[in-house]
């Protein structure tokens, strides 16, 4: 058991090691969006979001819903979202922190 999780761990975040993903996953924080709407709001084309939006589904980080000839997609979990702030939080620190470092080093 303890393996498959650390497995399915490692899929996630390969998955979301990636910059564009992540704009996706930002852009997909306030609800659902179509591939349309996300190909507006990122600015990059249809054939980039669907690519990218199959490698999050497949993590399950993102699921679909069908309505008519559009497909939707929203985040599958709050708590994704939440992590991704918290490493982004942890980075932000750690990024003024060495700002200041970089400061006392030239001093």
């Amino acid at each position: 058991m303890k393996k498959e999780i650390f497995e399915l761990h490692a899929l996630v975040c390969k998955t979301l090691a990636n910059p564009k993903r992540l704009e996706i996953l930002y852009a997909l924080k306030e609800g659902e969006l179509s591939v349309g709407e996300l190909v507006e709001r990122l600015a990059v084309t249809k054939a980039n979001v669907s690519q990218h939006l199959s490698l999050l589904r497949q993590a399950r980080v993102v699921t679909t819903r069908r309505e008519g000839v559009n497909i939707y997609y929203k985040i599958s979990n709050p708590k994704i979202i939440q992590a991704c702030g918290i490493m982004r939080d942890v980075l932000m620190e750690q990024f003024k922190e060495g700002g200041r470092l970089a400061k006392k080093m030239k001093v």
